[in-house]
């Protein structure tokens, strides 16, 4: 079984109102690029990836008259794609949601936010002092995470999987240093909470025995930025747990790798245009994290589907341009014996 998790920048810039496919010539979410070029990059990359499950960040959006199991649903069917069926959990404000695009001859899925003492449903309040003055601020998603039951042949018990897009650090909109500084700490703080948020609801779930499989874009990576420094750890190494405790640890080699920085090299999910450098840049961004029962019990095998770092992939040359032209982010997958 292969899943796989893949932030698409502004899908929902290619469905009209009534979820109708927008294929045309018309200026989308991504930078000089049509429509009709983006949603035929979307779809030679779903296909080509072939997963049995992706959890698609900035999924089209559900609203007054939108839903984003229908746009999905036209998007597979305009395509021909084997992953027909899609399912939201809790649904935001932001025209960016999560959801699952899978196969259903191959697998069953189902929104359970379970109730736990330890932290609350994604789509409530969570309360955690962040700026250590002893006092608790309530935080709540902004993109609440799509939290599901996954069941088909040969997996047993069921996976739980916590698709996920946290907060982004990046302060857009300051006017000066000072104020972005201010912006990117403010951030940074609602991301870690984001984060404590979601660890506490996977190491309940491994404490009921339960599979569990974090995947999306965390907006962030072990030594990302120097503001790290003002709170110990990233995000990513809050989600995944202590290393001192593999029994709870979750485990994504990429994100694994970052934890040793004088290895002489690094990988990336994401590219971005950096004005000041005047080139792109790359950051890994995107995870599929998995804990040790799935680690021992499935042998995980993890890709990142990246145009220039996989030689596969460069090589194939109308590939690796569907991936430039569909999101700036790229598909990360793992396969489960």
């Amino acid at each position: 079984m292969r899943i796989a998790t893949w932030n698409v920048e502004w899908f929902a810039e290619l469905f009209d109102a009534r979820d109708n496919l927008l294929a045309d010539d018309g200026p989308g979410g991504r930078e000089g690029v049509s429509r009709k070029v983006q949603a035929d990059a979307i779809a030679q990359v779903l296909a080509r990836i072939d997963a049995d499950l992706t959890v698609i960040i900035e999924a089209p959006n559900t609203g007054h008259t939108q839903r984003t199991e229908r746009a999905l649903g036209r998007f597979a069917a305009a395509y021909g794609l084997r992953q027909s069926a899609a399912l939201i959990g809790f649904a935001n404000t932001t025209h960016q949601e999560i959801a699952a695009l899978y196969d259903p001859s191959r697998l069953s899925l189902r929104h359970d936010p379970l109730e736990s003492p330890r932290a609350p449903r994604f789509d409530q309040s969570f309360e955690v002092d962040t700026d250590v003055d002893d006092h608790a601020e309530a935080h709540v998603f902004s993109k609440p995470p799509l939290e599901l039951e996954l069941t088909a042949p040969g997996i047993a018990p069921p996976l739980r999987l916590i698709g996920v897009h946290a907060k982004s650090k990046a302060p857009h909109n300051a006017n000066g240093m000072a104020r972005a500084d201010e912006v990117s700490i403010l951030n940074r703080r609602k991301q870690l909470a984001q984060c404590i948020w979601i660890r506490r609801r996977v190491e309940a779930m491994i404490a009921a025995g339960m599979p569990v499989i974090v995947l999306g874009d965390l907006n962030d990576g072990p030594g990302l930025d120097h503001y790290e420094h003002l709170f110990g750890h990233s995000s990513v190494e809050v989600v995944m747990g202590d290393p001192a405790h593999p029994e709870t640890e979750l485990y994504d080699p990429h994100a694994n790798a970052w934890r040793n920085p004088r290895q002489g090299f690094t990988m990336g999910t994401a590219r971005f245009y950096h004005r000041d450098f005047q080139r792109y840049v790359h950051a890994l961004l995107d995870y599929v994290m998995v804990s040790r029962d799935i680690l021992e019990r499935h042998r995980p095998r993890w890709r990142i589907w990246h145009p220039f770092d996989d030689p596969r992939i460069h090589a194939d040359a109308p590939f690796r341009d569907a991936l430039i032209a569909a999101s700036d982010h790229y598909p990360v997958s793992v396969d489960l014996a």
